[in-house]
């Protein structure tokens, strides 16, 4: 009999059709059925290293539609499996009468113990939806914004699990190494705790990487992909960590015309089909996604309704050469900028890593980047690439010149210069292991524009430097680092802004709420495996 390895997932949905993604033990035919309401939809597997993967693409919905559905494979049930004490998983559509509700988060450790890494913002959620009555309120949206496994920070079941796959010693130690270590740590954390399982089985789920889903630092500099590339086990771990993205992760951030379009889907399906394994035709697009980033795209796109949610790639698709910077290269910031747009009620630009940091910690970075880059002569630029590898100096504020060209976008956008300007633009982000919210004070703009940070989900930041995040945030020390941004020639930021809200260090998950000009959102945070407490809430076009 066929087993799910994983899932099933709901991917992506809209307000008439639905992706659900699995994985199986074995090649088989998938279906997802549910005879009352007259669904069955289904696809074939494809295989990839050995790993057989299927996506269901569902059309023809109502909007709005709840329709519990099973798994089928080669004609035996397969989900649900037996009485997992969770009510049936759903396939939930967007309803366009009834505003949107994004939850979002980052930076998730599973497994562990409480004592580790405390409670687990997902698995509360989870609770809170089974155990909830019609008068609890779901979630639309599922956006993780990154760090969703940790390629370097080892769990003890990982680390056995290596044991088991190679020698001990073998490098890189302490890390995983290839694809199949990837996929086992993708096992670890969406299908151990059920309750997690569950959730990205009946809420719509859309994610993008950070450093960690790949690497510490991934992508910091151009020094740092020199170095990475010179280890003689980088080939692998980085053709493994690109490749199982875009099978576990990317693949369902599509919307199904963009899938239908993807050459890279289509060459897997046909190299699987006629070969039995795509592995080799993964391996090879994801060492091109590396070395060329201009050659794929991870950001995405999706309308829904008078949203529009912009996921913004800032990791893979740098700019990093021996004498160029930026955050996105030149053929992603176009396409950014030409997602940038008016003529919706609010626009929301997710990306992993805060657009707008405390202001210490942005002058401290765009300082570090004009030092590192020169500014101050050799030998500080040498002392400025150490400092930023060991600091975490590569936010945006770290890329200036992408800092001003994206504050040049959300400004038009604001303006009213690019059709009728939102109510709202807001950026959603994580990664730095506390929550807050920042609005834009100047320039003038018909738009709200705001930071809105939320994690951890699951990973609390230690002691010493939540304290040095907390000095970080408070005024005084703006100054000092201002003036030696000053100093290295940093231009003023071509923004202004204030921390309004935060900062809370606790694991967290944030619902932005979306009802025709308005725009809330609310921080809520585990205090035990099943409940969910309301931290803070604000109001983001108040």
């Amino acid at each position: 009999m066929t087993v799910l390895v994983l899932g099933p997932h709901l991917r992506h949905v809209s307000h008439n059709t639905a992706t659900i993604w699995v994985e199986t033990d074995r090649p088989c035919e998938v279906r997802v059925v549910n005879q009352e309401h007259g669904l069955d939809a289904g696809a074939r597997t494809f295989t990839a290293h050995g790993h057989h993967y299927a996506l269901v693409e569902i059309e023809g919905l109502a909007p709005g539609a709840r329709i519990p559905y099973e798994v089928v494979a080669d004609g035996e049930t397969v989900w649900p499996e037996g009485d997992t004490g969770f009510p049936p998983s759903q396939i939930r559509t967007l309803d366009p009468d009834s505003g949107l509700r994004i939850s979002f988060g980052s930076c998730r450790r599973s497994p562990g113990t409480v004592e580790q890494f405390g409670y687990d913002a997902l698995t509360a959620m989870a609770d809170r939806l089974r155990k909830g009555d019609d008068s609890v309120v779901w979630p639309d949206i599922l956006l993780m914004v990154g760090d969703q496994i940790y390629a370097d920070e080892l769990t003890e079941e990982m680390r056995a699990f290596i044991r088991q796959h190679r020698a001990p010693g073998e490098l890189p130690v302490e890390e995983v190494a290839d694809y199949e270590e990837y996929t086992y740590l993708y096992k670890l954390a969406w299908y151990d705790d059920p309750a997690v399982r569950w959730l990205l089985s009946t809420v719509p789920t859309f994610t993008i990487f950070d450093d960690h889903d790949i690497r510490d630092d991934w992508n910091t500099s151009y020094a740092w992909r020199e170095e990475m590339w010179s280890q003689p086990w980088w080939k692998d771990r980085i053709t493994g960590g690109i490749g199982s993205y875009w099978i576990y992760q990317h693949l369902g951030n599509m919307s199904p015309q963009d899938r239908a379009a993807d050459p890279i889907y289509k060459a897997l399906r046909t190299a699987s089909d006629s070969t039995g394994d795509a592995g080799a035709v993964l391996d090879e697009f994801a060492v091109k996604a590396d070395k060329e980033p201009a050659s794929t795209r991870w950001s995405y796109a999706h309308d829904w309704g008078g949203v529009r949610l912009i996921v913004v790639d800032s990791r893979c698709s740098r700019l990093l050469t021996a004498d160029r910077r930026g955050m996105l290269d030149d053929e992603e910031f176009e396409w950014l900028d030409g997602q940038c747009q008016g003529g919706m009620d609010h626009l929301l630009i997710a990306s992993s890593l805060p657009y707008l940091l405390p202001a210490a910690i942005h002058h401290a970075e765009s300082w570090n980047e004009a030092v590192a880059g020169g500014a101050w002569g050799k030998t500080a630029a040498k002392l400025g690439e150490k400092i930023r590898q060991a600091a975490d100096l590569e936010h945006w504020a770290a890329f200036e010149q992408s800092f001003r060209a994206l504050a040049a976008d959300v400004l038009a956008v604001g303006r009213g210069e690019r059709g009728p300007a939102p109510a709202s633009i807001s950026f959603l982000s994580g990664d730095i292991h506390y929550s807050y919210l920042a609005r834009v004070t100047g320039p003038a703009t018909e738009s709200k524009i705001s930071q809105v940070v939320c994690s951890p989900l699951r990973n609390p930041l230690a002691g010493v430097f939540r304290r040095a995040n907390q000095v970080a945030y408070t005024r005084s020390v703006r100054g000092p680092f201002r003036v030696l941004a000053r100093l290295a020639k940093v231009p003023v930021p071509p923004l202004h802004w204030r921390m309004t809200d935060g900062p809370w260090f606790d694991n967290a998950i944030a619902t932005v709420e979306l009802s025709g000009r308005d725009c809330d959102v609310r921080w809520e945070t585990p205090r035990d495996a099943g409940e969910l407490a309301e931290m803070a809430r604000a109001k983001v076009t108040g």
